[in-house]
């Protein structure tokens, strides 16, 4: 049997990067794995490619910062497969603000609808029927930033922050009710989201000569931990943060 058979896991902002890599990840463990973004076709695309994986992958359309469209969303899983076992909060804006006295209300609001309180929303609408059944997991993708915020990027550091300390609350309070709650923590992954910086030889190579792990992370890298953290392997962990980050932090 594989790790995840007759699992079902949602995983937002699961088109491309590392929602991609752990919607493939989680199917080719046996999960079926409902992804969820803003454009159907790209989706469908994820969804075509997967085929011949042991689990399937399923897709969504879903704006995570509309309340009213996560609520369809999650209604349609329930509906569908009747339950949801994994949670996998992916979907995210890295809103490269500059200087941060030149950032404005409408650049805060939009990066707190998307990073944070769509994380929020979604937890608050699943976990109760987790909590029913005395068993689930739920995933958080935070940053390296939400724990050593980066310069004129202060949005994506304060959510993530953010994202942090609520993966830690919820852990806290679910945890008597059998769910778990932890976060992912990646620094530099080879990402579309990124690419500014790995497509940039004389910014890779700068980075790299700091970096202690001279290897650039790759998606399918964090979609591992986040196979592991969806499954019962690691049943004894919750409220944990997962640092992913070739050990940048160290230095």
């Amino acid at each position: 049997m594989s790790l995840l058979s007759g699992k079902v896991a949602v995983v937002t902002g699961g088109s491309r990067g590392i929602g991609r890599a752990i919607a493939e990840g989680y199917a080719r463990v046996g999960a079926t794995v409902v992804i969820c973004g803003r454009t159907l076709a790209t989706l469908q695309a994820v969804a075509r490619h997967a085929e011949r994986l042991p689990g399937k992958i399923l897709p969504l359309g879903c704006n995570v910062t509309r309340l009213a469209e996560l609520e369809q969303m999650v209604d349609a899983v329930y509906n569908a497969h009747g339950q949801i076992d994994i949670l996998v909060n992916n979907a995210a804006q890295n809103i490269y603000g500059g200087y941060a006295l030149d950032l404005g209300d409408v650049d805060f609001d939009r990066a707190v609808e998307t990073n944070l309180k769509s994380v929020y929303r979604l937890i608050r609408l699943v976990a109760p029927r987790m909590c029913a059944r005395e068993r689930g997991s739920i995933i958080n993708i935070a940053a390296l930033a939400g724990l050593k915020p980066e310069a004129e990027n202060l949005l994506f550091s304060m959510t993530k922050a953010g994202v942090i300390s609520l993966t830690k609350s919820y852990a806290l309070e679910l945890a008597p009710r059998g769910v778990r709650v932890n976060a992912i923590a990646p620094a530099l992954v080879q990402t579309d989201s990124t690419s500014a910086i790995w497509k940039d030889e004389e910014q890779l190579e700068r980075h790299m000569m700091v970096q202690p792990l001279r290897h650039l992370g790759q998606p399918e890298e964090v979609a591992e931990l986040a196979v592991l953290l969806g499954s019962e392997r690691s049943s004894l962990v919750t409220g944990q943060v997962f640092v992913a980050d070739a050990g940048i932090s160290l230095v």
